[in-house]
């Protein structure tokens, strides 16, 4: 469709941005839904993030994906933020509705549809994540709001290691019926035992992407055993050293992929109300 008066701006804010496939995939959808939107790619630093959205709010854009550095930036110059984005302090979605912009996350919704997609569901189930950062944070609060029973988060004890430690106290006071707990991914003894007990385990570092493909963060391969669900936030490769030992010792892996392109679904949701064609982005944009 081509550019009119009339056209709506949305886009992708943070740095880099040159590599996004995100203007590709919702102008594709946009395209298809015959909807008079464009999306470009912004390159913002964190500094520059108040400017950004003052931008926003001038040339009244319908929405914006908000990646790194962003995402806690952006918190601070919005209307209104959902539950899961207050939760997790951080925000990779913005919706302006006739100028009230508020900020959500999709990150956890899309590892949790990515599971459900797959057959699994968190509901009642004990999650061991492996790393404590911001996706780690996302799934995080998105499995305690979709009634996961229990989450071992393990992280190394380095400058993060604190930080870590408050977000864990926050969902444990948000979620008293539920357990979550941080442990120290040096001890392989916990780990073990923890791993032993769940059902699910995910990798939410970025081992297992280059240049560290050839490394997995789980050496025991007799933690594999066939009732446990593997999975993995890298998408690139597609199964990473950490599925393909799991699924050898019969375990069912899900990649990241899905988890990528469902949080771009949800956000496309928010913005239009639409479903999002999963399968077509799949095939078009990530199939090599």
């Amino acid at each position: 469709m081509e550019i009119s008066g009339k056209t709506r701006l949305l886009g992708l804010i943070g740095s880099p941005v040159e590599h996004s496939k995100s203007p590709a995939m919702y102008n594709y959808c946009f395209e298809k839904w015959k909807l008079d939107y464009k999306y470009l790619a912004f390159d913002v630093d964190k500094d520059e993030t108040e400017d950004a959205i003052k931008a926003f709010r001038t040339f009244g854009m319908k929405g914006a994906n908000i990646t790194m550095p962003c995402k806690q930036e952006v918190l601070n110059y919005l209307d209104r933020i959902s539950p899961a984005a207050k939760l997790v302090g951080a925000c990779n979605t913005i919706v302006n509705e006739d100028g009230v912009l508020t900020g959500y996350i999709t990150d956890g919704e899309g590892y949790v549809e990515n599971l459900r997609q797959e057959g699994v569901e968190i509901k009642g189930k004990k999650i061991t994540i492996l790393g404590a950062g911001g996706v780690s944070s996302a799934i995080q609060a998105q499995a305690l709001l979709d009634g996961a029973r229990e989450i071992a988060v393990f992280n190394k004890r380095d400058a993060f290691w604190e930080m870590a430690e408050k977000k864990t106290k926050e969902y444990q006071d948000a979620f008293p019926e539920q357990k979550i707990t941080l442990y120290d991914l040096d001890d392989a003894k916990r780990l073990a035992e923890e791993i032993k007990t769940s059902d699910i385990l995910s990798n939410a570092t970025k081992v297992g992407m280059h240049p560290l493909e050839d490394v997995s963060l789980i050496t025991d391969h007799s933690l594999f055993r066939k009732e446990l669900v593997v999975t993995d936030v890298v998408y690139d490769p597609e199964k990473t050293k950490l599925l393909q030992e799991a699924e050898a010792a019969g375990c069912k892996v899900i990649g990241g992929l899905g988890m990528l392109i469902y949080q771009g679904a949800a956000a496309a949701k928010l913005y239009t109300g639409l479903d999002m064609p999963v399968e077509e982005i799949k095939q078009n944009f990530f199939v090599k």
